[in-house]
């Protein structure tokens, strides 16, 4: 294979950063550049020698553009094996193309439009683009394709430097990146499109379409998985970076397996308190993707001290987060008080990193500035099983209407530790029970069979931390089954609980909470979270 230096480039662009600059230095090469509609223009109001596509393959644009490089002179010279094809591409007169530079209709784009009709997002179904986008990259032999304007500058320096030439590594790289846009490109329009097929509700159809096509992009090797016999890698989802992915690593080693999924665990908790409406300062400490700990206070170092007090041993090695930037007084109480596995804060003052550099092997996010939505309404959860795969959308709401089904109702103080309580649920394990006071958790019960094992739990690590149940709240994720909960938890000390509602024996739950004169809060909403 004799890599040839590149003469000709056919360039044709939807997205045209930088296409000017890199028009201009190709030029400047002595290479050659065919180009079409817009990009034409655009290119020759710059200064900047064109032929246009119609001229040189002697055939006209035609149907609105829909037919531009559909044609022989185009494909045989990008698909063309050089030492191999020659002669047929003499015999019909066509000549090379070495570099193509191409970029598709925006179709993600479009059809996110509010507004967008069928007609529109067909019209911006790139038909052409594709064609030559893939001919190049099977072709990467002796073609050079580029679909990213992130790689213009990168494929320029190669181009100077080996004499108009590209490396075959760098051609291959580029050719695989062509097959993974393409194919991101398609699965979005079979995504939209099937989504459009009858299938019931009209905006459940467009999140559940007949077959889901999804991609992700590799972000991260990892040494091992959850246990170091498994093999492990990160992948983040096409078209944005949000959370762990989106986090800038200041300090320690690389993110465990593990460590992604507490950390997003402890972001999402911590994210539903957003600081410009909350009276207060969130910290959120997570160990195996369960909140052991959680506050807001009016300053962020008794946010964290509050967090830490819930549950000390549990918060040993565990993940903590903040709704607020990292101050240097709290980064020194948590030297002080427990080894962290990683602190994660929107943003972290100097004098914190500093602080924190003592201990080399925490691990130091930024993650910017969140809210509990995360990817915002509409967000979808994925949930492998075997031989399937369960799709939902995020559970993003935390309140309804609230009822208050009882005699007594909470007080202002105890409504505050209710919804508190109530946030903190939505992130625990089911079966998920959660003791609160003063926006404070004092005791967390997660993951058990039965409800009332969990308001045990809850009860022992309260007592255990030495914190004072007496006159706490409790909120629980799913409907009370049975009153014996409910008894376990007043018998602690608690005086006001928050739930679902919707149980068979809800009469007999609350008649129970009314013969403790416990308040009890309905939300009609329950937090499942297995």
């Amino acid at each position: 294979m004799k890599n040839n230096p590149i003469a000709t480039a056919l360039v044709s662009v939807s997205d045209k950063r930088g296409v000017v600059r890199f028009c201009r230095d190709l030029a400047d090469l002595g290479i050659e550049i065919l180009s079409t509609g817009g990009t034409a223009r655009q290119l020759g109001e710059n200064g900047i020698q064109v032929t246009e596509i119609s001229e040189y393959t002697g055939f006209p644009e035609m149907m609105d553009g829909r037919v531009k490089t559909l044609h022989p002179k185009i494909h045989g010279g990008i698909l063309g094996r050089r030492g191999v094809d020659e002669a047929a591409m003499e015999a019909h007169d066509i000549a090379p193309i070495d570099l193509v530079v191409v970029n598709l209709y925006p179709f993600e784009e479009t059809v996110a439009e509010p507004g967008c009709n069928l007609e529109q997002a067909i019209e911006n179904i790139d038909i052409g683009g594709p064609a030559m986008l893939r001919a190049a990259a099977k072709n990467h032999r002796d073609i050079t394709v580029v679909v990213d304007p992130d790689d213009y500058d990168a494929v320029l320096e190669q181009l100077r430097r080996e004499g108009r030439r590209v490396p075959a590594p760098m051609r291959f790289d580029l050719a695989v990146k062509v097959f993974e846009h393409t194919a991101g490109y398609d699965g979005a329009i079979a995504n939209y499109l099937g989504g459009m097929i009858g299938l019931g509700d009209s905006a459940a159809s467009a999140a559940f379409p007949r077959t889901l096509t999804l991609q992700f992009r590799k972000a991260q090797a990892m040494r091992y998985g959850e246990n170091p016999h498994q093999d492990a890698a990160y992948y983040v989802e096409r078209g944005g970076e949000v959370g762990v992915a989106g986090a800038r690593q200041l300090q320690g080693g690389e993110l465990s397996f593990n460590n992604v999924a507490d950390t997003d665990a402890a972001l999402e908790c911590v994210g539903q308190f957003d600081c410009e409406r909350e009276r207060g300062s969130a910290c959120v400490i997570v160990k195996h993707a369960n909140p052991c700990g959680a506050a807001v206070a009016d300053t962020q170092l008794e946010a964290y001290r509050r967090a830490h007090r819930a549950d000390p041993e549990s918060a040993f090695g565990g993940i903590i987060a903040f709704n607020q930037p990292l101050e240097e007084e709290v980064a020194a109480a948590i030297i002080e008080c427990q080894f962290a596995e990683v602190i994660v804060a929107p943003a972290v003052s100097a004098e914190a990193a500093k602080t924190i550099a003592a201990k080399r092997n925490i691990r130091l996010l930024e993650c910017g500035r969140r809210d509990g939505g995360g990817d915002g309404e509409g967000r979808l959860d994925y949930r492998r099983v075997n031989g399937g795969l369960l799709v939902q959308h995020a559970d993003l709401p935390v309140n309804r209407k609230l009822e208050v089904v009882t005699e007594c109702s909470p007080d202002e103080a105890q409504m505050d530790d209710l919804l508190f309580a109530w946030k903190i649920a939505k992130l625990v394990k089911s079966n998920a029970i959660v003791f609160a006071a003063e926006r404070a958790t004092i005791g967390v019960g997660a993951g058990q069979m039965s409800r009332v094992n969990s308001t045990r739990i809850a009860v022992h690590k309260a007592h255990q931390a030495g914190l004072q149940v007496r006159g706490a709240v409790m909120a629980s994720d799913a409907f009370l089954p049975f009153r014996d909960g409910l008894d376990e938890a007043a018998q602690a000390g608690i005086r006001a609980l928050i739930q679902p509602g919707g149980s068979r024996r809800d009469d007999e739950v609350i008649a129970a909470a009314n013969e403790h004169g416990m308040a009890m809060v309905f939300t009609g909403m329950r937090h499942f979270r297995h």
